[in-house]
């Protein structure tokens, strides 16, 4: 499994400081969309500079216009770009076209995707799904159910990630399940030692 720390609802200045504190301690690093939507897609480029060496996804949850904005979006410095399972196929046909034609990652967010969506977007297969629990509707109560069930239901799919209030009893259970990426945000940003945190998840994750 692999790390994934998103930054998000902080000032530019802010993210750059934590991307630099987080980056010995994450697979990845996350530019949250509302930190994307106060600063643009300029803001990947700030961020990616602060730690080059480690891959950074920028959450644009694109649903339109598909290829302009991973075209810019890769061009300004994400390693990974995310789009809405809920977009139109044609859109994600589009993401996905840019992103192997540029040598990056796609990653398919599939907040309030009913299985017959994702039954029409399983054709993607070196594409990231991504199982996301809303914000506003609270934590999955059980990740490590809902992974093993989304295996079962989607077997042709093969890289997935699960974000939505993780923490580390939820990670100790995924042993099982085992995502490819598993996404956390405040569990590390909000602690108070932001690296011990960090540090604790992937010892958690081993």
């Amino acid at each position: 499994m692999k790390l994934q720390v998103a930054i998000d609802r902080v000032s530019l200045d802010q993210a750059e400081s934590l991307i630099k504190k987080l980056a010995p301690y994450s697979d990845i690093l996350e530019a949250g969309t509302s930190l994307i939507k106060d600063y643009g897609v300029q803001a990947l480029a700030v961020l990616k500079k602060a730690a080059p060496g480690t891959p950074l996804l920028g959450d644009m949850k694109t649903i339109d216009e598909g290829d302009y904005e991973f075209y810019r979006g890769y061009q300004s410095g994400a390693d990974i770009l995310t789009v809405m399972g809920a977009s139109s196929v044609a859109t994600i046909e589009k993401c996905y076209r840019v992103a192997e034609q540029t040598g990056h990652e796609m990653m398919i967010d599939l907040l309030e995707c009913a299985p017959e969506t994702i039954d029409r977007i399983t054709d993607f297969p070196n594409a990231i799904y991504c199982l996301h629990a809303s914000v506003d509707k609270g934590a999955t109560a059980d990740p490590n159910g809902d992974i093993l069930a989304f295996k079962k239901h989607f077997p042709s799919i093969r890289r997935i990630a699960i974000a939505g209030g993780i923490n580390l009893e939820g990670i100790e259970k995924m042993r099982e399940s085992s995502p490819e990426i598993v996404i956390v945000g405040s569990g590390i940003t909000k602690a108070g030692d932001m690296a011990l945190a960090a540090q604790n998840f992937r010892k958690a994750m081993a």
